[in-house]
């Protein structure tokens, strides 16, 4: 089997820790940024940190989708959402691993995974990052 690769670089990375999101916060504004990104999309400041975030957060708003967006090769239905990272201000729009809205709800605590999203045409694994409920619904 080929070696899984990600669905981009710069997106995520997996520590003994655990999984993180590649986030970057503003030397002159302080505020974080998702992607990382050498400019600061806030102020315009380009003096950016690389900052690793996450892996917790809370569920914010969801939806689930039902219909294939163009290019998508992933299963379907699938959640997809705006999750808030805790011990943060950074809200970061994501993939859910969940798509029963019955077990869906603002406030839910989520955990970050990364997971095979699909397979390129060669059979090699494509991984990307989602949010999983932390807890049962």
């Amino acid at each position: 089997m080929p070696t899984p690769r990600p669905i981009t670089g710069g997106l995520f990375e997996t520590t003994q820790d655990g999984p993180y999101l590649r986030a970057a916060r503003c030397g002159t504004c302080d505020k974080l940024q998702f992607p990382a990104a050498p400019t600061c999309p806030y102020c315009g400041g380009d003096r950016t940190t690389p900052t690793l975030v996450g892996p917790a957060g809370v569920l914010r708003l969801f939806t689930v989708v039902a219909n294939r967006p163009p290019g998508y090769r992933g299963p379907l239905p699938y959640g997809f959402g705006v999750v808030e990272l805790h011990g943060t201000d950074l809200e970061v729009i994501a993939r859910l691993t969940q798509a029963d809205p019955a077990r869906l709800r603002p406030g839910l605590p989520v955990t970050l995974v990364i997971e095979a999203l699909c397979e390129d045409d060669d059979g090699t694994p494509v991984l990307t990052y989602a949010f999983a409920p932390a807890e049962a619904p």
